[in-house]
């Protein structure tokens, strides 16, 4: 039998700092040590997710996208300094900014 669950309560007592995938977890959690069944939350926190860290789009006409060679710039709709969108499995999850990876200086990482 499936529990209930209060997402308004549970969103309006939350931390608001928090992202959706960590309300999520906190949920799985929770349920779990109520019913007593880690292993379906193990099942589920094993699953792959594709995570992308979006700096901006652009939409433009075929036409000038075959146009576009070397050194080209094509102008997003973020601006420097604008948050960037954490997308998970094509959904928007968060917002962060870029940073440079600390061990490694030639690869960039997104923070909250």
């Amino acid at each position: 039998m499936a529990q209930s669950f209060d997402y308004e309560s549970a969103s309006a007592s939350g931390d608001t700092d928090t992202s959706p995938l960590e309300r999520l977890a906190e949920i799985a959690a929770r349920t779990a040590e109520e019913t007593g069944k880690f292993a379906n939350v193990d099942c589920i926190l094993r699953i792959p997710v594709t995570m992308q860290v979006v700096l901006g789009s652009a939409t433009i006409p075929v036409a000038n996208l075959m146009k576009l060679g070397r050194g080209a710039v094509v102008p997003l709709d973020h601006r420097v300094g604008e948050p960037v969108d954490v997308v998970v499995n094509g959904r928007v999850v968060a917002r962060g900014e870029v940073v440079v990876v600390e061990e490694d200086n030639s690869r960039f990482g997104a923070s909250r």
